[in-house]
């Protein structure tokens, strides 16, 4: 559906601007195909697209000390080391968490924990006890 509206939306757009697009005279969108087959010989749904440094940067990963978990709140207090990649200083944080990841977790547990960086927080996207 995404690469149907893609391109709808591109024609629309050139439509809009008076300019004809430029094809070669064998691809899909130069020839007489139909907008379904065109659909139809597309892979794919951009899903598997590669993740590049921006979305990268919004990623990190720690080590520490679980000092509180709420699994049905769905928040675990790690008192962390130092986390470069989002730029902090050793402290005590709370995160939220999908409540099936803290399960078995307790107070006390030395963890290995990535997270995805979110308004001066984080949300743990994994955690493993060490």
């Amino acid at each position: 559906m995404k690469p149907m509206m893609m391109i709808l939306g591109s024609a629309l757009l050139l439509a809009s601007c008076g300019q004809e697009a430029a094809h070669a005279p064998d691809s899909p969108a130069g020839s007489s195909q139909s907008m379904g087959a065109m659909h139809d010989a597309m892979d794919g749904n951009g899903d598997a697209m590669p993740m590049d440094g921006a979305h990268m940067a919004d990623m990190a990963s720690g080590t520490g000390i679980i000092t509180a978990v709420d699994p049905n709140e769905g928040t675990v207090t790690i008192d962390h080391e130092p986390i470069p990649a989002a730029n902090w200083p050793a402290m005590t944080m709370m995160f939220n968490a999908d409540p099936r990841l803290l399960e078995g977790m307790m107070p006390g547990d030395k963890v290995s924990f990535d997270l995805k960086l979110e308004d001066g927080g984080g949300e743990v996207t994994a955690i493993t006890k060490q």
